[in-house]
């Protein structure tokens, strides 16, 4: 008996480098409170101390929920050693909880998924889509929850964002779909089939973002194992909009910036604001032209949140532009992504002045039936995508056809093209974007730029 559970532990242990096996025993130990001595006939032995939820209550503190804290005991307790299926351990030891740490941050889909149905307190036969969706809720609660509490939501703050727990359950719905469909139970309730391990390995095959939360809350609630590449693009850093109200709820953020071109991943910067710039569409253009890749995200004055990303520099002309990588989604009440459809190009388009053409900014579709469309007047919009959007394969964003604007925001993303270098010597035009963008609609240059010393520029 003892052998095989030695065994076991060795052949998980060696997943993990020396300096992370003997992280993994320190951690073990600092939760238990070390080592007990035991006398065995004449002689006194030294024995790991098991681990009692209790015990590990008071170690993690207020780093994680209480229920996630449940679960993760829950998981590792049920660890069976010897295979005797005689049911959960009254403690957990050691070598349960070297197996829990390799298989959630090492493990194979098939074994995160094992592990998975020992922390839903279901038994097996009886574990249901509903029981899926709980955790995943519980999981992106506890991400948020253990990267405020250690300070690692890099300028975002939960308290000014969109309402939280809307998001969380939007999200979880979102993750969910990809949860193929199993045995029925008669019943009105959408989520309640049966699942098995087989079917929740296949899900995080598809679901990549389970396993990144599941890392993520092991690595940040014990601190072990910490890799700053484990959350270098997990959540973008906040730029200019520490202290701003955004439409994007945290869950969102995360969800969105996973969906962005890798690159693109580390930084958000916020470079317009209806709140703060005003409801005005050459202010937009001045602050979104020439920015880099930008996230757009609109309010209608129902209350439903959606945008699009725009993969490249916006600019105003007549014509579509872009390329494939941008995307359409919503926040709320739904969250979701639609990525291009390969039917036609029209990914981006910014135009004004002109009488023969749209004015406006408009993501997807066609002229007068774009996907996402923001009128020059700033206070209409339209999302007609009955029953798609020909580009991006989105229905419709709004809740109606044609809505009306509350509120809208942009953020450049990656590294953003800066503002351009103002000289020293400065023209009229020079403090006024909005008036240089309103001459470039209409076909009119700034002619001075160009013509000064390179030399005497400086950034600003």
């Amino acid at each position: 008996m003892g052998n095989k559970q030695t065994n076991c532990r060795r052949s998980h242990f060696s997943r993990f480098l020396p300096e992370e096996q003997a992280e993994i025993d320190g951690l073990f130990a600092a939760i238990t409170g070390g080592l007990e001595m035991i006398t065995c006939g004449k002689n006194r032995k030294p024995f790991p101390i098991p681990m009692s939820l209790k015990l590990l209550q008071a170690y993690l503190g207020d780093a994680l929920p209480e229920k996630m804290t449940i679960r993760l005991y829950e998981g590792m307790r049920n660890i069976d050693l010897m295979e005797t299926n005689v049911g959960p351990t009254e403690y957990v030891i050691k070598e349960q909880f070297v197996i829990f740490m390799s298989e959630l941050l090492k493990g194979s889909a098939g074994e995160k998924s094992n592990m998975i149905m020992k922390m839903l307190h279901v038994p097996v036969e009886n574990v249901k889509a509903s029981h899926i969706r709980e955790f995943t809720e519980d999981l992106i609660t506890s991400v948020v929850h253990v990267l405020d509490y250690r300070n690692e939501l890099k300028g975002w703050n939960v308290k000014k964002s969109q309402d939280f727990c809307s998001g969380v359950k939007a999200l979880a719905i979102q993750l969910l779909s990809a949860l193929k469909r199993g045995s029925p139970v008669e019943d009105t309730d959408k989520d309640n089939f049966f699942c098995d391990s087989n079917m929740i390995e296949d899900w995080l095959l598809k679901v990549p973002q389970i396993s990144t939360f599941l890392n993520v809350v092991v690595r940040r609630g014990f601190l072990v194992l910490h890799s700053h590449a484990e959350l270098a693009s997990f959540i973008p850093e906040c730029k200019d909009g520490k202290e701003f109200m955004s439409l994007f709820n945290i869950p969102a953020i995360v969800y969105i910036n996973s969906c962005l071109p890798t690159k693109l991943q580390h930084t958000w910067k916020l470079i317009f604001s209806s709140q703060i710039h005003g409801y005005n569409f050459a202010k937009l253009c001045g602050n979104i032209v020439g920015r880099g890749p930008c996230l757009l995200v609109v309010k209608d004055r129902d209350g439903y949140i959606f945008g699009g990303f725009s993969s490249h520099s916006w600019a105003v002309k007549g014509q579509f532009q872009g390329d494939c990588r941008s995307f359409l989604f919503t926040i709320s009440p739904n969250i979701a992504v639609y990525t291009y459809s390969g039917y036609n190009d029209h990914y981006m388009y910014l135009n004004y002045g002109q009488q023969t053409i749209p004015n406006g900014l408009g993501m997807g579709g066609q002229f007068d039936y774009f996907g996402l469309w923001i009128d020059y007047d700033f206070g209409k919009g339209h999302s007609r995508a009955n029953p798609r959007c020909t580009t991006y394969n989105s229905p419709q964003l709004s809740a109606r056809e044609n809505f009306e604007l509350d509120t809208l925001e942009v953020w450049a993303v990656g590294d953003f093209a800066k503002e351009k270098t103002r000289p020293d010597k400065k023209t009229v035009l020079d403090n006024n974007t909005e008036v240089q963008c309103l001459l470039e609609m209409i076909g009119k240059t700034h002619h001075s730029e160009g013509l000064r010393d390179t030399c005497d520029d400086k950034e600003t």
